[in-house]
This record gives structure tokens, sequence and C-alpha cells, in this order.
């Protein structure tokens, strides 16, 4: 089922497949939902609900987004994390449904502590791939803004260009070099969603001390080459009081589980059976 619902003023959209295990998927950017299809694909008997977050894919970035949040570009409207954590669960209330397992790439990851931070109680477990607990670092949050000038000069289609590559695994890129532009295919977003996407990506917390509070089973994985959400930064999701089952994928990128999804999907779904769906 493909549909749309309302969250904060913006129309979202949004698939449910509507039988079993009951997962959000939360797709990484600059991608939309279709990030999660080759997984899905592996994990049939799972409720797989995919939204496109806020600004991606067909789901709109809305008005009212606050400005100031990073301050290298005070006159930036932030797609906050909170905001992104708040139409998650909207979904989830549109769905009809009091409570899930929730997994994250990249940016979906850190929506992950958010919502356990503002909704523990409506969390089954959570997966996190290629995805850290830690804030920015000085010279990251440079390049977002060097990025945000770059974009607002140039658009979006070079750096997109450059993110479909370099983002993607080595290994995955020599053995299957259409990987490439199938991922490119879907980065959509406009130069205003990119912006908002960047400053809230800067102005997000530190999720590290969350880490002590978590107290559902985890699933960590990891891409070891991938550099932006290294295996050393996740291992802090090891200390999870809950319990934290979690694996590295030595060859595997930043987007890990569209690179190798029959791996993935052969780390989640022993995983998934402690939730007896």
């Amino acid at each position: 089922m493909n549909g749309f619902y309302l969250s904060s003023g913006a129309r979202l959209g949004f698939s449910d497949s509507d039988l079993g295990l009951p997962i959000i998927f939360l797709h990484p950017t600059p991608l939309d939902r279709d990030f999660w299809r080759p997984l899905k694909q592996q994990l049939p008997k799972v409720r797989a609900v995919l939204p496109d977050l806020r600004g991606h894919g067909i789901s709109e970035l809305g008005t009212d987004l606050p400005k100031g949040a990073f301050a290298p570009v005070p006159e930036a409207a932030a797609l906050t994390i909170a905001q992104l954590a708040a139409d998650a669960l909207a979904l989830l209330d549109h769905v009809r449904l009091s409570s899930a397992v929730f997994a994250g790439c990249s940016i979906g990851g850190y929506v992950l502590f958010e919502i356990w931070r503002i909704a523990p109680e409506r969390v089954r477990g959570l997966v996190f791939i290629c995805s850290k607990p830690q804030p920015d670092s000085e010279a990251s949050l440079a390049k977002r803004a060097e990025n945000i000038a770059r974009t607002r000069t140039e658009g979006v289609s070079q750096l997109f260009d450059e993110m479909a590559r370099n983002l993607t695994g080595e290994a995955a890129r020599r053995a299957r070099p259409a990987i490439v532009a199938e991922l490119r295919m879907h980065m959509t977003l406009s130069v205003k969603a990119f912006v908002a996407v960047q400053a809230g990506l800067a102005a997000r917390p530190d999720s590290v001390p969350t880490i002590s509070t978590i107290k559902v089973p985890v699933l960590a994985i990891a891409g070891g080459a991938d550099t932006s959400a290294p295996p050393t930064d996740m291992e802090a999701l090891q200390q999870a009081p809950g319990g934290c089952t979690f694996h590295t994928l030595p060859a595997a990128g930043h987007f890990a589980a569209y690179e190798q999804p029959r791996t993935v999907a052969a780390l989640m779904a022993p995983w998934l059976r402690q939730f007896g769906e």
C-alpha cells in the first residue's frame, strides 16, 4: 500500500506492506525510501513501513522550519532531528501501530535516538545501520557549511554525483558498477531541502549519553569501508543496557543495506525472531 499522511502541516509519502512484524525503516539522505527496496525483498515476512523523510522523495519539506540552528549559516532553515522523529511517530499513529521495531541508516539512525528519548514506550527494538551516536566534529561542521555555500552557487547535481560514488563501497562499485547510477537516481532533494538537512544534521545532539538509557534490544551493523560512520564510532552502541548485537561488514560502504542486502537480511532475520511475530 502506498499513501500519504500529514505531520506538522506537511504531506509525507510512505508505503506499508501490511503484514508481519512491523518495522519502520528510515532511509539515509539524500536518498528516498527506495533505498530499502533490496533489503525489503530479502525480508518478506516483516511489515515494512517505509516513509520518504520530509523533503525527500515525494514528501514535502514544509514551511515552518526553525532558523538559527546552525551558527555558521544562521539564516538557513533547519530540518531538525526532532522534527523527523515527530514525523516518524505521526506515521506510527497513521498506520495504527502502538509500537514497532525501528531501523535507520545514517540520518535515519540519528532519528532513532530521538524517538527513543521522547517515546521509548513505542520502541520494541532498534536497528542502526551505518549510523553513529556522536555529533559532528569541527571538520564536519565546516564541510557542511562549505557544501551549503557550494549548492547555493552550483546546485546539487555535481555534489550528488560525488556522494553517490564516494559513499558507496569500492567493492560494491567494482562488483556492480550500475549501483552508483541507481543510487544517484534517487537523490532528488532540492537545494532548499539539502540546505535544511545539512543545517539540521549540524545541529543534532550528542547521542552518546542516550545509549546508556536504551533498554530494548539493539542491532548495529557497520560498514568496514564507511568513513562517515566508521565501526570505531558505532562500537559505542555496545554499551546499551538492553543488549547490542554488533556486526561489521568489512567491504561495505555507507550504503551497506543497499550494497549487501542479502548479508544485512541474514543478520537481521535471526535477531528479529526474538520479537515473536
